[in-house]
């Protein structure tokens, strides 16, 4: 998050593109991501903020851009270092909800600095711990989708504590909600450690219902649920 001049570094995450479990099948938009405190070590993160980050800040500044936005690095750990894959000039999907379930200052307040250009105002922390989201999605996904199935548990997802629900291609009417396209449901949540929230958030997962829902049961390495496909977990 940045104005130009200073930026705020946001607390890293890790995204799982492949359809199935194991990284197999096609390509997605993402089927999960998790953030934790030991995703990235110090050393590392040093080491992009001075190779990748703070050349990219100056690299605008040099050639007239006052860049006020979200700057996305896409990266690619190698053995000769930290690679850039892409940036995005916005936060990524699903990686942004991992993100803000562990934000731990005020983000309307941040963008209202932002802009401002009072950035440098801002101080940010984040929760311990980890968090982590995995992605429903319509069977078919990546692919043709049949939209308009009835979601059910959504209710009971709503008084999680730590688990949230964030809706994608969902549509209401009246008090029911249905599916309305590829990625349908984010389930996020947080906890002491990647497996504490997986924990949770595949138990919130097991409450939730459409027909031909699939997901990631590996999202952070989290242990499978019981009853999954080869191809990730299915319901109805």
């Amino acid at each position: 998050m940045t104005d130009g001049k200073s930026y705020i570094p946001f607390a890293p995450s890790r995204d799982h593109k492949r359809a199935f479990d194991g990284n197999r099948g096609p390509n997605t938009g993402g089927m999960g991501a998790y953030s934790s405190d030991d995703l990235m070590s110090p050393d590392l993160s040093d080491q992009i903020i001075s190779k990748i980050v703070n050349p990219t800040i100056q690299g605008l500044r040099k050639e007239g851009w006052t860049y006020r936005g979200f700057l996305y690095f896409g990266l690619m750990l190698t053995e000769m270092g930290p690679k850039v894959l892409e940036f995005n000039c916005r936060m990524g999907d699903p990686e942004t909800q991992a993100i803000l379930m562990r934000m731990d200052f005020d983000f309307a307040a941040a963008l209202n600095a932002l802009a401002a250009d009072e950035l440098f105002m801002i101080q940010p922390s984040w929760k311990n711990g980890a968090s982590m989201i995995v992605v429903l999605a319509s069977e078919g996904y990546p692919g043709e989708v049949n939209s308009g199935q009835s979601i059910s548990g959504l209710s009971v997802a709503a008084s999680g504590g730590n688990v949230k629900v964030f809706h994608a291609a969902t549509r209401r009417e009246g008090s029911i909600y249905y599916t309305s396209g590829g990625r349908v449901l984010g389930v996020a949540s947080t906890g002491e450690s990647v497996g504490f929230a997986s924990r949770d958030c595949y138990d919130m997962i097991s409450r939730i219902r459409f027909a031909g829902m699939q997901f990631r049961t590996d999202i952070g390495s989290a242990v499978p649920p019981k009853e999954v496909s080869a191809a990730g977990g299915k319901v109805g």
